[in-house]
């Protein structure tokens, strides 16, 4: 008997694509369908859901993607994460009464990365145009598409905020003088002109390549970067420190940076190898919890049992103190990336996970290390450091209040893959610019205000981000694409996909349909960066037997309402070519297609 899901697992041999709004999915295998490959679906599928998901991400956003190209027959990352200002020094900031960088306002803005990601993406790996890539984009901001209810929701919410603090925002987001009621057409008529634009000077070129080069340099040199750095010269606005502040972004920070392609980070498990972004991200801490569970027998465990997820997230919470004391930029700081992938240190690390919940932080201590390690765990004993509610931007029980992240998952007929994480730039993060329709995001909340650690705030720097998005090869052949939005928890949800269907043969749809889980026990990325020792969060999908075996052992558990943790899509190439896709029920805006 076929085993119930809440969705169908999609299966074809044309293309999939899957992401987070079921408008963006569909616009995405209409790319497919025209003759466009799985990069310019995915270049087409990440503008709509700028339109579409705007509490979630942005055109003022960032992206890191991991990628297969058939025909260079290699797994790549594209970095879009932009860097931090010239401006951006530890003394200015602190000049201004700060120990933290607000998460929102003008002074949490590092240069916007996702446009030239995209650009970077359609060039060296896509067929086709400018134009073919932004009109559906430029239709739903034109002409409107049904508003999210927790889009509607979010917009009231800050109404009299933005009516009384960034008054711009009150103009786009609130036309008339109120939110836009739930299901309703909205439109960003602002922002259609704005892509229009670009397009226009992208199409003052002859050549597809110069007219990409044409649209990028619309945006970091030429009218975009120019309103930019005009409303931020003048502009102080109100953020989450109570005082008001100017930015330091500059058109010249924009005109200096671009994106990049780099080598993915890779570790093998059980016949898969994984890639991952590098540690100026966390996806090495998705790495170092597969290295710590090899030797565990997880295909003995209920998987939706008390040990796979105590064990899981006692694995986590190592892998995470080790991200707070070594990940960072590496163009900026040593990581010890290979000994905190080795087998020498998993092996020891792993004994330190019992049947018991640990409630410490316990990042490993390497030689040569020892005072990055002091002035790390030093730090995070600051009262700035401790207590209060951890911010995670997706969990639907907490505020609608904050920004999120959305994903993108798409592999075509050629085997081309894509495994991309859109964020930042979100309606909440700041103000919106003045004739662009849009924001900047709040990326350098990510930052610490204190000299000596990897992520301590330096100009040119990228901070720490939680998007990590995943490609996995199964005896070397590239064959699945999966990736989560939700901050610090995007991980660790993948991570319990990933281990479920790794050892516990179910499709895509039944992995992403399991219950989830997470721990807050470590240092959140987000302002104001706390954290909670010892707890986790489960779904009340959990049987009450399980939920009541983690309490015994020691989890400080609090226990979400059904389908509301976790926003998990996946695609999957088999070696006989046929295609796969998923996308979870949550929230009821993710929706995989295919054919």
């Amino acid at each position: 008997m076929t085993a119930f899901t809440t969705r169908p697992e999609i299966l074809g041999t044309f293309g999939v694509v899957t992401s987070t709004h079921w408008i963006a999915s569909a616009v995405g295998m209409s790319i497919l369908e025209k003759g466009g490959n799985a990069f310019d679906a995915a270049v087409a599928t990440g503008f709509v859901l700028q339109i579409v998901e705007p509490h979630l991400c942005g055109p003022g956003g960032d992206m890191p993607a991991v990628i297969y190209s058939k025909k260079k027959d290699k797994v790549e990352v594209i970095c879009a994460q932009g860097t931090a200002p010239a401006g951006a020094t530890l003394e200015h900031y602190t000049g201004e009464g700060l120990s933290l960088i607000p998460g929102d306002g003008l002074l949490a803005t590092v240069v916007p990365g996702a446009f030239d990601g995209w650009m970077l993406m359609l060039r060296d790996y896509g067929k086709l145009t400018v134009r073919d890539v932004l009109e559906p984009a430029i239709h739903y901001a034109e002409h409107g598409h049904p508003v999210l209810p927790r889009v509607s929701a979010t917009i009231a919410g800050l109404a009299e905020f933005y009516r009384k603090e960034w008054p711009t925002s009150y103009e786009t987001w609130l036309p008339g003088g109120s939110a836009p009621e739930p299901w309703s057409n909205f439109k960003n008529p602002v922002l259609a002109e704005t892509w229009n634009r670009i397009v226009s000077e992208a199409e003052s070129k002859s050549g597809r390549e110069a007219q990409i080069e044409a649209a990028r340099d619309a945006y970091y040199r030429g009218f975009v970067a120019e309103a930019i750095d005009a409303y931020l010269r003048k502009a102080e606005v109100m953020d989450a420190s109570g005082q008001r502040h100017k930015g330091v972004l500059t058109a010249d920070d924009m005109a200096n940076w671009s994106a990049t392609i780099e080598e993915p980070l890779t570790h093998d498990y059980h016949g898969w190898t994984i890639a991952k972004i590098g540690p100026w991200g966390q996806g090495p801490a998705f790495l170092q919890t597969l290295s710590l569970l090899k030797d565990f027998d997880l295909a003995a465990m209920d998987p939706a049992g008390a040990d796979f997820v105590h064990t899981i997230t006692e694995a986590m919470k190592l892998a995470f103190a080790d991200r707070e004391v070594y990940y960072g930029d590496p163009n900026f700081t040593k990581v010890p990336i290979d000994i905190l992938l080795s087998d020498a240190y998993a092996a020891e690390r792993s004994k330190l996970i019992t049947s018991e919940a640990s409630h410490s932080l316990r990042p490993g201590k390497l030689a040569g290390f020892e005072s990055q390690y002091d002035l790390t765990m030093d730090m995070l004993e600051t009262p700035e450091a401790k207590g209060g509610a951890v911010y995670e931007p997706t969990m639907s029980h907490l505020t609608e209040k904050r920004g999120d992240t959305v994903h993108i998952d798409v592999i075509d007929r050629e085997g081309n893959m894509v495994s991309v994480t859109p964020s930042g730039g979100w309606l909440q993060s700041s103000p919106i610019v003045p004739g662009l329709g849009f924001c900047l995001n709040s990326r350098a909340q990510m930052f610490w205000l204190k000299s000596g650690l990897p992520s301590s705030l330096a100009p040119g720097k990228r901070p720490r981000t939680t998007l990590t998005p995943s490609l996995g090869l199964y005896e070397g052949r590239p064959t699945l694409a999966f990736g989560t939005p939700g901050g610090d928890q995007q991980e660790q949800w993948q991570l319990a996909f990933f281990l479920r269907y790794a050892h516990h043969g179910m499709n895509l749809q039944e992995a992403i349909d399991q219950p989830l889980f997470h721990t807050s026990h470590f240092p959140s990325s987000f302002y104001p960066r706390t954290r909670e020792p010892g707890s986790i969060t489960a779904e009340a999908n959990f049987s009450t037997e399980v939920l009541d075996a983690l309490r015994k052992k020691g989890h400080k558990l609090t226990v979400a309402p059904e389908w509301t943790v976790g926003r998990l899509t996946a695609a999957r190439r088999d070696a006989s070519g046929l295609l796969r896709a998923a996308a979870t029920p949550r929230l009821m805006q993710a929706y995989a297609v295919g054919r």
